[in-house]
């Protein structure tokens, strides 16, 4: 049974700069046809600072500050058992490559249904940039089956 002690825990600050290579290659990734998330002057054509960052890609740059196995393993969670139920982002200013974004990831809650057979464990990640800028808020939302 996921213990409901954790809501609250913060797995710390960790910083990290969104680089030009990385977002061109994730853009690629997904299929991005957009020449401003690929090419540095198309974007500053349209009047933007810098190329522009997928939206989804907030989620890999967290995936390579914070290990999910942590998450797993502080939880006794198991990962054979465990699926990615949901994700949701809300975007509060734009992030751009070239930005240092500052990640705070915390457990803000968990819960059952099915009369516990089913687990679900819901990560909250507050992102600011290296202005002190709130840009954006994720979600995530792991389900684990009980046997």
């Amino acid at each position: 049974m996921l213990d409901k002690n954790l809501i609250g825990h913060s797995f710390g600050q960790r910083s990290i700069k969104v680089e030009e290579w990385a977002v061109r290659w994730y853009a690629r990734a997904i299929g991005e046809t957009d020449p401003s998330y690929h090419d540095l002057a198309a974007a500053r054509a349209a009047g933007l600072p810098s190329l522009r960052v997928p939206p989804t890609f907030v989620s890999c740059m967290e995936g390579w500050l914070f290990n999910t196995f942590d998450l797993l393993a502080l939880a006794r969670v198991e990962p054979s058992r465990v699926l990615h139920a949901e994700q949701q982002y809300d975007f509060h200013a734009p992030i751009h490559a070239g930005d240092t974004l500052t990640y705070e990831p915390r457990i803000v809650d968990v819960y059952d249904k099915k009369g516990g057979a089913l687990e679900f464990l819901v990560k909250g990640t507050r992102i600011i940039n290296q202005d002190g800028t709130h840009v954006a808020d994720a979600r995530s939302v792991l389900v684990q089956r009980q046997i």
